[in-house]
């Protein structure tokens, strides 16, 4: 049996892992049992099969992705393979680059710290604090 198939049906943990969205399949069994992961709409198990056509819904720390699976594949594929295993939808690219970009927007306007103060920015801190 050839590890790329449009008929197949396959785990969803090992799908996860298979089209590189998670790291290790543990990862992935994680993230379907905590409820991270929804197939079309619903909560499932690690066990649960999942077949070309099935909505998915993924929460990865601040990101979401809204994918439809094309292909399946029962082992793990080359980056280029695997992004021919789903497809996502537009919504979802949009809101992932706006918070890229609000994220960005946020790392240039944090005020920086240059760590602990030497004498002169000690004594400026007491006075700007009325003790010195």
């Amino acid at each position: 049996m050839s590890t790329i198939s449009e008929s197949a049906e396959v785990r969803i943990d090992k799908w996860l892992w298979a089209a590189r969205i998670f790291k290790t399949r543990r990862l992935a069994a994680a993230a379907v049992k905590g409820g991270r992961v929804r197939v079309n709409g619903g909560r499932v198990k690690p066990s649960r099969f999942v077949k070309a056509g099935d909505q998915l819904y993924i929460k990865r720390e601040d990101f979401s992705f809204d994918i439809t699976l094309n292909l399946i594949a029962e082992k793990r594929v080359s980056a280029k393979q695997a992004q021919l295993l789903y497809t996502e939808t537009d919504e979802s690219i949009q809101q992932r680059k706006q918070l890229l970009d609000k994220k960005c927007l946020e790392r240039k306007t944090r005020v920086r710290y240059g760590g602990r103060p030497n004498k002169q920015g000690r004594r400026n801190l007491m006075k700007l604090r009325g003790k010195g």
